[in-house]
């Protein structure tokens, strides 16, 4: 017996043993008054927590009743629909004003915001021979993994990481978001040459450009994009910096943070969160279920062969078979995602420009009919909407950007919040964060060795 096929033998039967363990209940949980996923009967998430940085709204208060309204998202109290209004009348990128924000708890001035921009531009310089000596080394095609990688290393050219004050941790924050878009775009290079056998082709990000313009820039071979395709980008940026103190990245930056460890660790701690499928890795599951969908579905203007098919899923026949609509419904959310309505506005529009709008004809449909068939299948009243996720895939394919990117492109965005959380939590010096769990398993006599069964 080889040793390989040793240790397969061994784990297989320790995994049994793993999987003889009683599972706790739904009794139990109510029991022992214990929130699953630190949510309550509702669904509401349980307050952990408080922040300034952004606030989602999904009820208002309608003659003392909790009532779902249509969802709105607010960064430092300002709606972001109409900060994304207002780059649209004057045609300019809003990320980095976005940014600006929600680590500053204010709007920049013009002379501000070209200071600020200025300085991330500063910052877009990786170490010496660091795309050679980390980058380069050990690639592989899950681009999250390499970017949790990169980032850890970039401890190590840190003669101060280990200092907390507030001063160096937003120096930190400041290359981190400045430098992810690099270490995003590089690391799919790499990989795509040494596992892929394609041209590797490095291009250095200009500082004029956004951050949006900078990743079309770096990650295309002839470094052109359209001004559309610049502003869709930039709009995905937005609506993904920043969602709530309570998603289980964001989360997961406030309890790290908590525990009084350097920035980057703390960072890579909410790289891994956001990297499931239930949390940032959702849109691609969105794209997967869409390919399946146009193996099997004749006619994409087919309302009947749509329903067909979405009825499968449901019912756990079809695509991966988990008996869910990708992309369908939000933990808060109800009537609507505010960042899937506003996205839907700028996906129209690319669609036209790449002449798909077929495909995307195709999307409004399965929504509409995705929304009438969970609502009848699980008795919901309130409503399900699409969620961001829903079109996020779509528009990054529009954009040419693989699918090893969707989830390092929402990394990002994301980059904004998890630092503006953890200036946040450092700030205003809490506890560790530390909830309790409930023990169920009684006492029970030790048992000595060779007594044992």
């Amino acid at each position: 017996m080889t040793n390989n096929h040793y240790q397969a033998e061994e784990i297989s039967k320790l995994a049994e043993i793993c999987r003889s363990t009683p599972k706790f209940s739904e009794e139990t949980y109510k029991k022992n008054q214990v929130k699953r996923g630190l949510r309550d009967e509702n669904g509401a998430g349980v307050v952990t927590g408080l922040t300034d940085i952004s606030d989602v709204i999904a009820k208002k208060l309608v003659d003392g009743v909790l009532t779902p309204c249509p969802g709105e998202l607010y960064y430092r109290g300002i709606d972001v629909r109409q900060m994304i209004d207002n780059y649209d009348e004057v045609s300019r990128s809003g990320f980095e004003e976005a940014t600006y924000l929600l680590l500053f708890n204010k709007l920049p001035t013009r002379e501000e915001l070209a200071e600020f921009n200025r300085l991330l531009a500063s910052y877009r310089k990786l170490p010496k021979n660091f795309v050679r000596d980390v980058i380069m080394k050990a690639s592989n095609k899950d681009i999250m993994n390499s970017l949790a990688r990169c980032i850890l290393m970039l401890y190590s050219y840190d003669n101060h990481a280990l200092d907390n004050s507030i001063e160096n941790v937003l120096k930190q924050s400041l290359q981190l978001i400045a430098l992810t878009p690099m270490l995003a775009v590089y690391a799919y290079n790499a990989h795509m040459h040494y596992n892929e056998g394609k041209s590797l082709i490095i291009h250095n990000p200009k500082p004029e450009y956004s951050t949006a313009e900078n990743v079309l820039h770096m990650l295309r071979p002839d470094n052109k994009f359209t001004a559309l395709e610049a502003k869709v980008l930039d709009i995905a940026f937005i609506l993904h910096a920043e969602h709530g103190g309570g998603n289980n990245s964001t989360f997961t930056t406030h309890v790290v943070t908590s525990a009084g460890t350097d920035t980057y660790s703390t960072i890579t701690a909410a790289l891994c969160s956001l990297k499931g499928p239930k949390h940032g890795g959702a849109n691609i599951k969105v794209m997967e279920m869409f390919a399946d969908l146009k193996k099997n579905v004749e006619d994409w203007t087919d309302r009947e062969q749509i329903k067909e098919y979405l009825t499968k899923l449901l019912a756990g026949e079809a695509y991966d078979h988990a008996g869910l609509i990708y992309g369908m419904g939000h933990a808060v959310y109800s009537i609507s995602d505010p960042r899937a309505q506003v996205f839907k506005e700028y996906v129209s529009a690319l669609a036209v420009e790449k002449g798909r709008k077929k495909e995307m004809k195709l999307y409004n449909l399965v929504e509409e009919v995705a929304q009438e068939l969970i609502c009848a299948k699980r008795k919901v009243i309130k409503g399900v909407a699409a969620n961001v996720d829903f079109y996020s895939g779509f528009v990054y394919n529009m954009l040419g950007l693989p699918v090893e990117l969707f989830t390092p492109m929402f990394a990002v965005s994301r980059m904004s919040g998890w630092c503006a959380h953890r200036l946040e939590e450092l700030h205003n010096s809490g506890k560790i964060i530390r909830p309790a769990y409930v023990s169920t398993n009684g006492r029970n006599p030790y048992v000595k060795l060779d007594d044992r069964k």
